[in-house]
């Protein structure tokens, strides 16, 4: 078993279980929170929301649209009505100010799933995974949009796992479960964060918003950081947070300001010296640069020590 296999003991040591879980615990209750609205209507004829998480109404006057589904509309000619606009303009202006990649921390069905698997990679001592260039998943979302233009549909709705597993939970059509389970052995057995951090083009596609987003983390302690390498170990973008984290000589502000980090909060939970926190880009003033585009060279410059590459799942 590895070193970091189970990253969280000191936090919890040091802070006490609540400190050490409590973003892990509200992400839970969020998750479950999105899933009831629309469970509610199937189960107890109590209609709160109907649709998916692409394209939904609550309450019958409160609409909601993936603006990734507006994008594939558009794409494929399909123009939206009014209703739909409206709807994915208050959930584009919800994830400039919450973080794009929120979405998948916060209230995707899947994240579960793909946490138990980076979970079971620590316990089980699984350090095999593969090499998947970040970029390949940009390239998904752009072969989406063509996709939808050629067939003249919203593609990706599809064969979308997380739609097919929302309609799993909500309707009972469990044979669309099918794509989760891939995913789960994919994550677990290939790579290390593999669907999330490398393929999904939905999240791909929040990370773009991500990158001008307010709502933020930041290592405003990072003075006090000695080396453990949890919180690398338990962030699903590991590569966010070395230019926060190592960058003052750098004159790189402790805000992580690239679109890739999903305000999961691992990495406050898991911290016993208490580095990071919940804070605003703006904070960052000059150095507010997209810290994913920070040469791993010149991170490594800053503290070789703290390097993402040494880390163990």
């Amino acid at each position: 078993m590895t070193a970091n296999a189970r990253p969280y003991l000191e936090a919890r040591a040091q802070k006490g279980l609540w400190a050490s879980t409590r973003f892990l615990l509200l992400r839970r209750v969020s998750q479950l929170f999105f899933l009831a609205l629309f469970l509610s209507g199937p189960l107890f004829g109590i209609w709160i929301a109907k649709g998916t998480l692409a394209s939904s109404m609550t309450l019958g006057v409160l609409p909601l649209n993936d603006p990734f589904i507006f994008l594939q509309s558009l794409a494929a000619r399909h123009w939206p009505e009014g209703v739909a606009i409206l709807g994915t303009a208050i959930v584009f202006g919800s994830y400039l100010l919450l973080g794009g990649r929120s979405y998948c921390a916060w209230v995707c069905p899947v994240n579960p799933v793909t946490d138990l698997a980076a979970w079971l990679r620590r316990r089980l001592g699984i350090t095999f995974t593969a090499k998947i260039r970040p970029e390949l998943r940009l390239y998904f979302v752009g072969a989406v949009l063509v996709a939808s233009a050629v067939s003249g549909s919203v593609a990706w709705e599809l064969i979308n796992p997380v739609t097919a597993l929302h309609r799993a939970l909500v309707f009972g059509l469990w044979f669309g479960a099918g794509g989760t389970v891939a995913i789960f052995l994919f994550d677990l057995l290939v790579a290390r964060q593999g669907w999330c951090g490398h393929l999904c083009p939905v999240g791909a596609f929040y990370g773009q918003i991500g990158k001008i987003a307010l709502l933020r983390v930041a290592a405003d302690n990072r003075a006090a950081c000695n080396d453990c390498m949890d919180c690398f170990a338990v962030c699903p973008e590991p590569h966010v947070i070395s230019p926060a984290l190592n960058g003052e000589r750098l004159g790189l502000g402790p805000v992580i300001t690239s679109g890739d980090c999903t305000l999961c909060g691992a990495c406050i939970d898991v911290c016993s010296k208490r580095v990071f926190n919940l804070s605003l880009r703006t904070r960052n003033g000059a150095a507010s640069a997209d810290s994913a585009i920070v040469p791993a060279s010149a991170v490594r410059a800053a503290s070789p020590r703290r390097s993402p590459e040494r880390v163990v799942p």
